[in-house]
């Protein structure tokens, strides 16, 4: 009896600014990665330095991978073969090999979405998907004509045990000028996604770059996205008593890029960094004692100050993936980084900060991704948009299997 094939993953990158030699060099160190076997799977980041070649590149990527499932985008910049490539012409190609997995791609432009709704029965039928399938999602959204944010909630309702990860197109300052792949068509509206279900599984990393500062607080008085008490007292007063107490390195990290952390599920009584929603801090009004934040917030709901910095996004990420590490029965096969623009080399002053970190920690892993507009991932369950994070799925055959 012949040995039940593996899932393997492989991630391949290409400077050459020719599309189609590009293809070619990527194509073919993919190809000798994976042993000669056909991808199941492909994704295909490039970055602007190739908009001129966008409309051919379904028809070059069908013709190489055959009858792969092609996804795919543009970015600012690219991640495979241990680098992140900014401000240069690079491509960026992942596949994977899915014995006993399940793909369902999908495109869907925002009239559609709205109509689906909050429909679950709609979302199921569309898709041909149910809950017990546990289908992982992979999402990639233009960000000037879809609400990902909108999206998340949807498919939370109507998948509510499935993880959805992925981000925002890049590389263009106005409509038009990004593109979406997907099988034999690119679209420069919606999103295209594909579901995955079957013999895998995916352990997200949603790493922010914050830490909390200061002591944990409850919203008193709270409308929209204004905190007028926090712990019963104006709101201002108690972020004034609060840097007050910080040592100076923080008080000063503050200042520069405040931030604060919503606790997302305040039946917890402690919380890491990965269990609180970061959002910016967008301004106070002494005379009324209130702060902004950019999320709708709840009273009752918990919530710390948060400080960002280059040393803080590190320590985070570092954390968060030592801690995924320490408990996976056995290491990933391969992964997707979706990385904010705000990130790589302009945050940490050496390129391949996070793709690097990946690796020391899950030596060899093949990674691929982009950097985003903006990262789609779960935090506590809940699927949201962020910014300034890097979301990283990290995927492998189920245990069972």
């Amino acid at each position: 009896m012949s040995p039940r094939p593996a899932m393997k993953w492989a991630a391949r990158l290409s400077l050459e600014r020719s599309l189609a030699d590009a293809l070619e060099e990527a194509g073919s160190r993919l190809e000798a990665d994976l042993g000669g076997q056909s991808p199941d799977l492909v994704f295909a980041f490039l970055s602007k330095e190739h908009r001129d070649t966008f409309g051919g590149v379904p028809d070059m990527l069908r013709e190489r991978f055959g009858d792969a499932v092609v996804i795919g985008c543009s970015g600012g910049g690219v991640v495979a073969s241990g680098r992140e490539i900014e401000d240069r012409a690079a491509l960026s190609l992942t596949a994977a090999v899915l014995p006993d997995v399940a793909l369902v791609p999908f495109h869907l432009e925002q009239d559609h979405i709205d109509e689906l709704g909050e429909d679950i029965s709609a979302w199921h039928d569309h898709l041909e998907l149910v809950p017990e399938q546990q289908p992982i999602f992979l999402l990639l959204a233009d960000p000037f004509t879809s609400d990902a944010a909108a999206l998340g909630h949807y498919l939370d309702r109507a998948f509510p045990h499935s993880v959805k990860l992925g981000g925002l197109s890049s590389g263009g300052s106005q409509p038009g000028e990004l593109t979406l792949f997907l099988e034999d068509g690119h679209f420069s509206e919606g999103v295209v996604g594909v579901a995955m279900y079957g013999d895998i599984e995916v352990e997200p990393v949603v790493a922010q770059g914050c830490r909390p500062v200061g002591e944990r607080l409850t919203i008193t008085r709270s409308e929209r996205n204004l905190i007028y008490e926090l712990d019963g007292e104006p709101a201002v007063e108690v972020l004034e008593r609060v840097l007050r107490g910080m040592p100076d390195a923080d008080r000063q990290r503050f200042r520069r890029g405040p931030m604060i952390g919503l606790v997302v599920d305040p039946s917890r009584s402690s919380a890491r960094s990965g269990d609180y929603l970061v959002r910016n801090f967008i301004g106070l009004d002494r005379s009324r004692g209130l702060i902004g934040v950019g999320a709708l917030v709840d009273e009752g709901q918990p919530l710390r100050f948060h400080v960002r910095d280059a040393e803080t996004s590190s320590e985070d990420l570092k954390a968060q993936l030592g801690h995924v590490r320490d408990r996976l029965p056995e290491p990933p096969a391969g992964a997707l980084l979706f990385s904010c623009l705000g990130r790589g080399e302009g945050l940490y002053g050496v390129p391949d900060h996070d793709v690097g970190e990946l690796r020391r920690q899950f030596e060899g892993l093949p990674v691929g991704g982009f950097f985003c507009n903006g990262e789609i991932g779960p935090v506590h369950g809940r699927t949201f948009l962020h910014g300034y994070t890097s979301a990283i799925g990290l995927f492998r055959s189920r245990p069972w299997s």
